[in-house]
């Protein structure tokens, strides 16, 4: 087992999750009027951009290249915002559709884990622990504004 290319699968997974909770709050930033909501997505969007600076800095180290999402995925995350807060964009209906995101998010990254956990190396656990817990934290966060 090679377990230079589960690194290199797993940091890139990490890597697409992360940019694809900024690229939602980018997405759904601009529909929030509610105060508590907007500084929360403010807040969220720096942490996750915090995140991907240091993973991209570290993955470039290695001579892992950060692959951007598509163009056809982050249309149809832009289209399916703009849809899902067009009739309801109320602070409650923002902080649902995030929930669900952030959920999907951590869903993935416990399936990484549970795979792939004695097959990781220390940086690569690092960063998909702290993943782990900046979204479950944001969830938490996320549910307060229901």
């Amino acid at each position: 087992m090679n377990y230079k290319n589960i690194d290199h699968e797993v940091l890139t997974s990490i890597y697409k999750n992360a940019h694809i909770a900024l690229q939602s709050i980018s997405n759904v930033i601009g529909e929030a009027d509610h105060p508590d909501m907007k500084k929360e997505l403010n807040e969220q969007y720096e942490g996750y951009e915090k995140f991907i600076g240091e993973l991209s800095a570290y993955m470039k180290s290695i001579d892992l290249e950060p692959k951007d999402i598509g163009v056809l995925k982050k249309a149809f995350m832009f289209t399916a915002i703009k849809m899902n807060t067009l009739t309801d964009d109320s602070k409650s209906h923002i902080a649902e559709l995030m929930i669900k995101g952030t959920v999907m998010g951590i869903t993935e990254l416990i399936e990484i884990k549970n795979g792939h956990q004695n097959d990781l190396g220390e940086k690569t656990k690092e960063f998909l622990n702290g993943l782990l817990r900046l979204e479950e934290d944001y969830e938490q966060r996320l549910k307060k504004l229901l």
